[in-house]
């Protein structure tokens, strides 16, 4: 809208302007944008810098169907608790297929496998690394980075990703997505004929050398360039001698600066120093991060902006930022979501599904919705997600008399091995007593007489004594009082204690999920198979109070429920006559309807 008491017609000034900026968009190319952007800095502009066009000029997305290829470098506990969160927010905006390149350890691999099996998400394909192969690669050179040895890694991608692949995207784990992916893919065709690697300016005045005195950074172009996420033109990148490049600059670099700080960025930098021409400046919002010192500010304006966030800190989601509860609830949020949520198909994309995958499909079809107890049927046939050994542990010697604890228990005397269970080949189910307290403020007992002295003051209870006394009444609690050794027990209908079992005990039968059935089903199972039902005379269990789940209260609210729960305890013992005969018929006392139970 021009001012008022101003003339319609252009002047030759601005005809001469309009002119020269129409024919600079020429001169820079196809994208405008990016060729300004190389040049800008967070010194500079913020708007500049923060690449706050990019709403006029997106970049042309990948087709739909398009597979896009990530590598990841991940090592240990920690990291595969990072790179899950990482791959849920990839996986929550993506609209292509993914193939994930995974250069792990022993332990991550074994986590991250069982997970990505048991999530089943549709289009997504796994290749593991082993990262031990790779250590004599980047051994050689000294870093102080925490992430060790494994900082290093990115460096000899090129080398070990399929000779096929032409183009991969490289994540640190320790970043969070609040975009998709694709658009991040996109910034590919923005490379010219001589560019191989994409980066962000680094957002900290480190390579600048000025943040303390005796502060000496590896060689970098400007403020250098960070390398939580990179765009990696892999052919071109093999073509111009990659691995002969770092390798030589990595050398002489060392002669004078005797380690890493910042493990492969230092190199990359130290690299692009010396070929400046190799890298494509990526706008800064693909990188936002947040170490000490940071820059990040500048970047964006508003959440809109934000496309990946990055805690490069050792510090992590305590770092200080003037958003940090912003960047924190963003990252929590991925933490605590529902990996089954992922499984959603890319319509219009062709995808492979694993084996178990098809035939839980092909079997849930085949379940009849109109169905009372469709719902149940449907969970018996759901695969859920698993995590495991997320916590750092060194196990000892592997011995016969194992025992990996599956609750919140805890075990401080070896009954397994004095039982001699392993030695005699006897099958045994160890019965821990259970308890109970009323208070939710409640110190645990150390020992048995603690826990009888609190028995007997009305602090502790008999599990569910007032209740359900049936499910735990055959421990016989009197005689554990006095028991000091382990004491043998017969099976009784409803009859549902806390057992320590082998691994190759039967398993629970997936027919009962939700509330009702599932222990005394497994009790069941194993007196069938002859296993003795052995109390432990000093282990013990304490429930404590907490709020009712919503399966407890559909059972009692709901007739359906309790129909479906009585239909599938007779299917259950029709199972057990075909496999045991006439020695099934004990268990026929079990199946009569249950009275209302909390």
């Amino acid at each position: 809208m021009l001012p008022r008491g101003r003339p319609r017609a252009l002047g030759a000034a601005t005809l001469l302007l309009l002119v020269v900026v129409v024919v600079g968009f020429f001169l820079f190319g196809r994208d405008p944008e990016y060729g300004l952007q190389a040049t800008a800095t967070l010194d500079g502009d913020p708007y500049g810098s923060r690449n706050g066009s990019t709403s006029d000029l997106q970049p042309l997305l990948p087709p739909k169907c398009e597979l896009l290829h990530v590598a990841i470098v991940c090592a240990g506990h920690n990291s595969s608790r990072e790179v899950i969160t990482l791959v849920k927010s990839v996986l929550f905006y993506r609209k292509n297929p993914l193939h994930l390149h995974l250069v792990t350890d022993a332990v991550a691999r074994m986590i991250l496998e069982t997970l990505f099996r048991t999530w089943m998400v549709p289009a997504v394909t796994i290749r593991f690394y082993d990262a031990e192969e790779l250590k004599p690669l980047i051994s050689w050179i000294p870093n102080k980075h925490y992430s060790g040895l494994y900082g290093l890694m990115k460096l000899v991608l090129p080398s070990i990703l399929p000779l096929s692949l032409a183009r991969v995207v490289v994540l640190d784990t320790d970043v969070t997505f609040s975009s998709d992916i694709a658009e991040l893919w996109a910034l590919f065709a923005h490379f010219s004929d001589k560019q191989v690697i994409g980066l962000v300016e680094n957002q900290s005045d480190w390579y600048l050398g000025n943040l303390w005195k005796n502060h000496k950074p590896w060689p970098a172009l400007g403020r250098g360039f960070n390398t939580g996420v990179i765009l990696l033109q892999l052919d071109r990148l093999r073509q111009s001698g990659w691995e002969q490049m770092w390798k030589l600059m990595a050398k002489r670099e060392l002669l004078t600066l005797q380690a890493t700080s910042l493990a492969d960025q230092d190199v990359f930098n130290a690299v692009i120093k010396e070929h400046p021409e190799l890298v494509h400046p990526l706008p800064c919002v693909w990188n936002v991060q947040l170490s000490d010192h940071t820059l990040a500010e500048r970047c964006y304006l508003e959440a809109a902006d934000l496309k990946v966030i990055h805690w490069n800190s050792p510090k992590k989601l305590r770092v200080k930022n003037k958003h940090a509860e912003f960047f924190r609830n963003l990252h929590l949020t991925f933490l605590g979501y529902d990996g089954k949520l992922l499984r959603r198909e890319l319509f219009g994309c062709p995808s492979q599904l694993p084996a178990e995958a098809e035939q839980l499909q092909q079997a849930m079809a085949q379940l009849d919705e109109e169905e009372p107890c469709f719902e149940f049927r449907q969970q018996q046939l759901t695969v859920h997600r698993v995590h495991i050994t997320f916590l750092p542990h060194q196990l000892p010697p592997p011995q016969p008399h194992d025992v990996t604890l599956v609750a919140q228990l805890s075990m401080d005397r070896a009954s397994i091995e004095q039982l001699e269970l392993s030695s005699l080949q006897r099958k045994a189910a160890l019965v821990v007593p259970a308890f109970e307290t009323l208070h939710y403020r409640f110190s645990f007992p150390n020992s048995k007489a603690e826990l009888l002295t609190l028995l007997d003051a009305g602090s502790l209870y008999t599990f569910r004594y007032h209740e359900w006394p049936q499910g735990h009444a055959p421990t016989d609690y009197a005689r554990w009082r006095e028991a000091q050794a382990p004491y043998r027990v017969q099976w009784a209908a409803d009859y549902e204690p806390y057992v320590v079992v082998p691994r190759d005990c039967p398993r629970y039968d997936p027919r009962f999920v939700g509330f009702g059935w599932n222990k005394v089903a497994h009790i069941i199972e194993l007196d069938a198979q002859e296993y003795e039902l052995l109390v432990l005379p000093e282990a013990f269990s304490i429930h404590l109070p907490h709020a009712p789940s919503l399966d407890i209260s559909r059972f009692r609210s709901s007739p359906t429920y309790r129909d479906c729960l009585q239909a599938f305890k007779e299917e259950f013992h029709q199972d057990l006559s075909r496999r045991y005969g006439a020695a099934a018929l004990k268990y026929l006392t079990a199946l009569q309807p249950s009275q209302s139970r909390a």
